[in-house]
């Protein structure tokens, strides 16, 4: 099985380390595996000019997964907006096809505290957000800024177009469906229904699609009053499908609830379950290079990548167990940290998981 791992910027190349000694790990107890590195983001544009590289494309084509840490800081922020980082990680997606972006929000027990709601609300909360990753108002044509007429006068405009065909619908529903099966058999799609025609159209088809899975029960939630709910009852939620925007809000703000985004991975699938795997979280300038991110949910990401692309659930089950362990023992990054917990760093969580694994 073969990797391509693109590191990033900021912290990802600490994370994605410690995830890799993870799979090292693996690798020494039988798991046959191999690793290829390149550059993706701000540094493949400081060492190519491209923030997504020929090299990069053939290496990730070529591999069965894609391990990746975070892109993206304000040192590349004036540059053309081709040459940004952020859009090497849009053409990866769109260029592999992964279209389905699973991103679970579990809160861990020993986390209740840290979530910013209270514990009686969040206890217990087991989301798990399908968003769609290859369509929508991100990657609709046409797009860009000129000037123009308008009744203010001759001025700069930008537009993007929200679009969506009816089976990009139907390929992120079945996998959000079929999703819910193996949960609780519920499912809520999200979105806008009421003032854009797009997601008319996506209601339109979700809706259908329920007739092919009568054992789950599908409801519909405009995405404004889907944030307001997630913040005020969010275990009414288990599964929820939606588009590129609104999912890429809805999936941050529900990772707060679990205590830190810091513990969230997620998986970006494509019809053959080919995966594109990284945190939930960002780049984190602010932390890079002070051996203090949380490697968590990039250790996490490989958990996924072990279950989904490489359909070992042992394997998966032992990493999460172990990070599980590692939680329980009172291991902190300082994201989570909070009195009668031990702070460690990225290196000493990466050992804390190795140890318990």
């Amino acid at each position: 099985m073969k990797v391509c791992v693109l590191a990033g910027d900021g912290i990802g190349p600490e994370i994605t380390a410690e995830a890799l000694r993870v799979l090292e790990a693996l690798r020494g107890d039988g798991l046959d595996i191999e690793f290829e590195h390149a550059l993706i983001g701000g540094c493949a544009v400081d060492a190519t000019g491209d923030p997504y590289p020929e090299a990069t494309s053939k290496l990730a084509r070529e591999a069965d997964a894609i391990l990746l840490g975070a892109v993206g800081g304000p040192k590349w922020d004036a540059l053309p907006r081709e040459q940004r980082p952020e859009r090497g990680l849009l053409r990866i997606r769109s260029e592999l096809g992964v279209f389905a972006n699973l991103r679970p929000a579990i809160l861990y027990p020993e986390l209740a505290n840290a979530s910013s709601l209270k514990p009686e609300v969040v206890s217990g909360l087991d989301i798990l957000i399908v968003r769609e990753l290859t369509g929508d108002i991100y990657f609709g044509q046409p797009r860009g800024i000129e000037v123009r007429d308008t009744q203010w006068g001759e001025q700069r405009v930008g537009w993007n177009t929200m679009i969506y065909a009816e089976e990009e619908i139907r390929r992120i529903g079945r996998v959000a469906f079929e999703a819910a099966r193996k949960r609780s058999k519920k499912l809520c799609s999200v979105d806008k229904m009421n003032v854009l025609e797009c997601t008319q159209l996506w209601r339109e088809v979700i809706s259908d699609m329920a007739a092919d899975y009568p054992d789950v029960e599908l409801s519909h939630m405009l995405v404004d009053n889907a944030a307001m709910q997630l913040v005020k009852a969010p275990k009414q939620f288990d599964v929820v499908v939606t588009g590129n925007m609104f999912g890429d809000i809805l999936s941050d703000e529900a990772s707060m609830l679990t205590g830190s985004i810091g513990m969230l991975p997620s998986a970006s699938l494509d019809a053959d379950n080919k995966g594109l795997y990284e945190p939930s979280h960002g780049s984190a300038p602010d932390i890079a290079g002070q051996g203090v991110a949380n490697p968590l949910a990039t250790i996490l990401s490989a958990a996924m990548m072990l279950r989904y692309s490489f359909g070992d659930e042992g394997a998966a089950l032992r990493v999460e167990n172990a990070v599980r362990k590692v939680l329980a023992q009172g291991y902190r990054t300082g994201d989570i940290f909070e009195p009668g917990t031990t702070r460690v760093g990225t290196r000493q969580m990466g050992d804390a998981v190795l140890a318990a694994l």
